[in-house]
């Protein structure tokens, strides 16, 4: 996967040629956070600086499906659409779309399990899964054929779903991150700089509790083209909150540890090509083409987009870009 490994081999940031024990060091000295966990509330207020209201034209719902309870949020009208999101997002991170792809469409937007709203019980936290727990939200909803879109994680759920399900799938979007179990994945699942995929377990949970915004500035910073153009401020202090719900980062941690079942079972998967139409996004400083090159092992119809400068956090670095590119390929199941 050349364009991820050359973009992370060539960070000069701060975690850029650190190994887990000083990142570990780094979590601990930056003292606790301001992100305490509020059991009084289930979605932030105002002063947590990430507001979730229901948008116009959505509710909010909750489905009890394959072992888990999952908050959703839908709205529009038409062809049904669902968002998945990534790691140190929840579905949050899909608004600025929601309400354009509502004129034509019936939106789903979860949140996966472990995030969020959603439960966090103590397995299942691999990708087929997570598909199955999709599918039994849309099958709920009496949908029998969806268009998916994931981003990071949400594309590995994404891709697990069409592959389990592709008479259901009608077209499948996958935006930054890779496929495990795909062509040379260990390039990306061993690079140094992406300690964070083994970073599990009580020891890490110890030293994150109380710095969940330390540690997911790792992420929302060293993954951008630019850590000035990035996660907003406000949606920072939103999901830092979010994933300090009791058992957040527990959970969270769970979908790097899933990593080498999902090998597995994406090599079996990945034996029946993908018939549907598939978009590939990715960012010019991130995944570049090494996503667009795995998903032609798995798939046969494929258009692989680059976002000129764009690094991982696709829908908030270039959503003058992402957006219409997103839009347009979801419009063609009208």
């Amino acid at each position: 996967m050349p364009g991820l490994i050359l973009h992370h081999k060539t960070l000069t940031r701060m975690v850029g040629r650190i190994d887990l024990v000083v990142a570990a060091t780094l979590l601990v000295a930056g003292g606790p956070s301001a992100f305490a966990h509020d059991q009084t509330k289930n979605t932030p207020d105002e002063s947590s600086g990430g507001v979730e209201r229901t948008l116009p034209g959505f509710s909010e719902r909750f489905a009890e499906v394959n072992g888990a309870r999952l908050r959703y949020f839908i709205g529009g009208k038409g062809s049904p659409v669902v968002l998945l999101h990534g790691y140190a997002e929840t579905g949050h991170m899909w608004r600025p779309i929601m309400p354009l792809l509502a004129e034509h469409h019936t939106v789903i937007v979860p949140d996966l399990r472990g995030a969020g709203a959603s439960s966090k019980p103590p397995s299942g936290y691999d990708k087929k899964t997570m598909a199955a727990d999709i599918h039994g939200i849309t099958s709920s909803l009496g949908f029998d054929r969806v268009t998916v879109v994931g981003h990071d994680i949400g594309l590995m759920v994404a891709y697990a779903y069409a592959a389990q399900y592709p008479q259901g799938t009608e077209r499948l979007a996958l935006m930054d991150a890779f496929l495990p179990g795909v062509g040379d994945w260990k390039s990306v699942w061993l690079m140094r700089d992406l300690w964070h995929f083994h970073f599990h377990g009580e020891v890490p949970l110890a030293l994150v509790k109380g710095r969940e915004r330390i540690y997911f500035e790792h992420f929302w910073d060293d993954f951008a083209a630019e850590r000035n153009h990035s996660v907003p401020e406000s949606d920072r202090r939103f999901y830092a909150r979010e994933y300090a719900r009791p058992d957040g980062m527990r959970a969270g941690f769970e979908y790097f540890k899933a990593f080498e079942q999902d090998a597995a079972d994406f090599e079996q998967l990945a034996k029946t090509k993908l018939t549907m139409p598939v978009l590939v996004l990715t960012g010019e400083k991130a995944s570049g083409s090494g996503l667009i090159d795995q998903t032609r092992l798995v798939a046969e119809d494929v258009k692989g987009v680059i976002i000129e400068g764009s690094g991982h956090w696709l829908m908030e670095e270039a959503p003058a870009k992402v957006i219409p590119q997103l839009a347009a390929f979801i419009d063609g199941t009208r």
